[in-house]
């Protein structure tokens, strides 16, 4: 089997356990069950069109934050990214068409931590979320996206 085999290779689709929007700057994050995804990101969400229109982070990637401040897994609102994903490395779709639910997306770059995560976390926070804070994406196909629905790459 080749490395290219290899790369293109994933064992079980994962699926969505959390959908949040940010209504505004520095509003509260807002829990949903579903979502719009057009062009321009999540539907009520103050996100912008092209490579950042939608964030994503592995829920296990949580549970790892929180041990690097030394306390349980940190909660998605707090970290402020669209879409927890379980079950599947985010970080093994870089660049593939990756279909959740009726939308299709294209992870483009890593999703670093900003300095608010100092404010929200503490002292060492910032360090906590790096290598942890999950993708950013483009829109390649507007759809509908709910709690529970499977992702996996479509190339």
């Amino acid at each position: 089997m080749s490395l290219k085999d290899l790369i293109a290779g994933w064992a079980q689709p994962g699926r969505i356990t959390w959908i949040g929007v940010r209504p505004g700057r520095r509003e509260g994050m807002e829990a949903l069950s579903e979502v719009w995804i057009g062009d321009d990101g999540l539907q009520g969400d103050r996100s912008r069109a092209g490579k950042r229109a939608v964030t994503l982070v592995q829920r296990e990637h949580l549970a790892a934050i929180g041990s690097f401040l030394g306390r349980e897994a940190v909660l998605p609102e707090v970290l402020r990214r669209n879409l927890v994903v379980e079950g599947i490395n985010l970080s093994a779709l870089k660049a593939r068409r990756v279909q959740i639910g009726g939308a299709v997306l294209e992870f483009t770059t890593i999703c670093a931590p900003c300095p608010r995560m100092e404010e929200a976390f503490g002292p060492g926070g910032y360090s906590a979320v790096r290598g942890h804070g999950g993708w950013c994406a483009q829109v390649l196909q507007p759809g509908q996206v709910m709690l529970g629905d499977a992702v996996q790459p479509v190339d």
